[in-house]
């Protein structure tokens, strides 16, 4: 497995998988313009240690899909202490990541494609959208159904019900620009021509949109309608 990542190139290995750029940019190995170095040259030309490198991009590639959880008998707390360690997680590191590979494609390769400019324009709205959002749930609307598991009582149904419905609405709008970017980008597929970057972004977008699924379907299908019918037992235990 080392030498073989040791003599593939880096637009290669990158290719192949879309997540090792994130080793690639944490040690300035340009995996674009001058990606048809193979990793060794790359690295020997920046006083890399060829060996660390290959050991992060394994370890990336190693790690073990965990078991599959039972969501619908995690309690309300742990499954929102999941949405935030692995999908808001996922996102925040993401959505910055993407901004730059498209902010970078649609600068060079706009004019030919103009299609990118509507792609970044469509992702930066979703980016500074998602943001929030996160930050709202996190901050208000979490701590809040963590606050009901634990017996809190809440001063009237609105407490949950209308932050949860305006999290659905935002769901929903985030799904509607994902799903403009998947038909901008004739469903991620690249042209043939297409750099490195190029690909990467998209490859990139497809992957943000598959656990923007999973993401949301845990809130909406299975966090959300349990928190309500526990503020329902809540209140009716309590004579509200």
């Amino acid at each position: 497995m080392k030498n073989e990542f040791v003599t593939k190139t880096l637009a290669q290995i990158v290719k192949e998988n879309h997540q090792t750029a994130a080793v690639f940019e944490k040690y300035n190995l340009d995996f674009c313009c001058r990606g048809k170095r193979s990793l060794q040259e790359a690295c020997e030309e920046n006083n890399l240690s060829t060996e660390l490198v290959v050991d992060e991009v394994n370890n990336l590639l190693r790690e073990e899909t965990p078991p599959p959880i039972d969501f619908d008998k995690l309690s309300l707390s742990e499954l929102v202490d999941y949405i935030v360690a692995a999908h808001h997680a996922y996102t925040k590191r993401e959505l910055p990541q993407i901004y730059a590979y498209l902010q970078k494609v649609s600068s060079k390769h706009g004019e030919r494609n103009p299609e990118l400019y509507l792609i970044f324009e469509t992702f930066s709205e979703l980016k500074e959208e998602m943001e929030l959002h996160m930050k709202k749930e996190e901050l208000i609307l979490f701590p809040t159904i963590k606050e009901l598991e634990r017996g809190i009582k809440s001063p009237n149904p609105s407490n949950i019900q209308v932050p949860i419905s305006v999290m659905e609405d935002e769901h929903d709008h985030a799904g509607r620009c994902l799903e403009q970017i998947r038909l901008l980008s004739n469903n991620y597929a690249p042209p043939a021509d297409a750099c490195t970057t190029y690909r990467l972004s998209f490859a990139a977008l497809q992957a943000f949109e598959k656990d923007l699924h999973q993401h949301v379907h845990l809130e909406n299908n299975i966090l959300f309608p349990k928190a309500v019918e526990t503020f329902a037992q809540r209140t009716t235990t309590s004579g509200c």
